[in-house]
């Protein structure tokens, strides 16, 4: 069989640009990709957290997520295999309190697969809010706003945490990106297709269905969405799920000297605390862009607004 006869016009990979600075040389640090590396981190996930990932996987201080939602999105494992696996697991184990852990995780398989019926219902799903009155919500468009989000510039250090795992390492876990994904439309009012939109230029494991799913949910435009009052406060969510500020400290080092009780909210420290953490508000860590009761009270306003429309 001959070539195609017609010489074909194109630039080099290097002309392209697509690999860029180190934004994807840094990932393999983190990842082993491929089947290979998939099984790995099955195995791990095994041992390390599947038999307690129903009570810590919100923990933020423990290796309790299986971390395999990147090797899924890029076919280096299939959900078939997973779910096999942990049906095998639950045979052999033959203990009704692991099978618990296992139904928890499996749940989450289900809910991926529940997101794509949805793009298949509604093709539109990436882009336009299921629930129409959305379409008309009145939004605040702020790109200073929306570039703070995006590098971990808020201030509020659990969200700023999330932002800056996500870019280092093409993952964030999924406690943290209800969170972000909560500032981002709730305290900020950004429209959620910004969000959208940046986890799929960055996110290891996007998926299109997946991925709307997750800010229709949060926002409260899509299917069974969370309530539009539930608005998440950074600090106290921090304070729940990473008491002593560990993920915080690792992802923020500026904030690494700052002690436990201070680290979800710097701005409460004492001046003296902060000096000794070689902190300046407003200079080495920014100050909130938004308070948290004005911002919740506001995005009420509008929630309720659109809810009468």
């Amino acid at each position: 069989m001959r070539a195609f006869p017609i010489n074909v016009s194109s630039l080099t990979l290097d002309q392209l640009q697509l690999l860029n600075g180190n934004w994807y040389s840094k990932f393999r640090n983190y990842w082993r990709p491929g089947m290979d590396g998939a099984l790995d981190q099955w195995e791990l996930f095994i041992k390390g957290g599947l038999y307690d990932y129903k009570d810590k996987r919100d923990d933020l201080t423990k290796e309790t997520i299986s971390k395999m939602s990147p090797f899924i999105a890029l076919g280096n494992i299939s959900i078939r295999f997973l779910w096999a696996s942990c049906q095998e697991l639950i045979e052999v184990e033959a203990d009704p309190a692991f099978a618990q852990q296992i139904e928890s995780f499996l749940r989450q398989l289900i809910w991926r697969e529940f997101s794509i019926y949805q793009l298949l219902s509604y093709p539109s799903f990436t882009t336009l809010s299921l629930r129409s009155n959305f379409q008309h919500f009145e939004w605040e468009p702020n790109s200073l706003y929306l570039h703070a989000w995006k590098k971990g510039q808020t201030g509020y250090p659990l969200v700023d945490a999330g932002m800056r795992e996500l870019w280092e390492t093409g993952y964030m876990h999924n406690r943290v990106r209800m969170v972000v994904a909560s500032f981002l439309v709730k305290h900020l009012l950004q429209p959620w297709q910004e969000g959208y939109d940046w986890f799929e230029h960055t996110l290891l494991d996007f998926n299109a269905a997946n991925n709307a799913m997750g800010w229709q949910w949060v926002s409260g435009t899509g299917i069974d969405s969370a309530p539009y009052f539930r608005i998440f406060n950074p600090s106290l969510q921090g304070e729940k799920f990473d008491i002593d500020g560990i993920y915080i400290k690792k992802w923020v080092p500026e904030l690494a000297n700052l002690p436990s009780k201070y680290i979800h909210a710097p701005q409460t420290a004492p001046t003296a605390i902060l000096e000794q953490a070689n902190i300046t508000l407003g200079d080495t860590y920014p100050l909130p862009i938004v308070d948290h009761k004005t911002a919740r009270a506001r995005a009420l306003e509008r929630y309720n607004a659109i809810k009468k429309a």
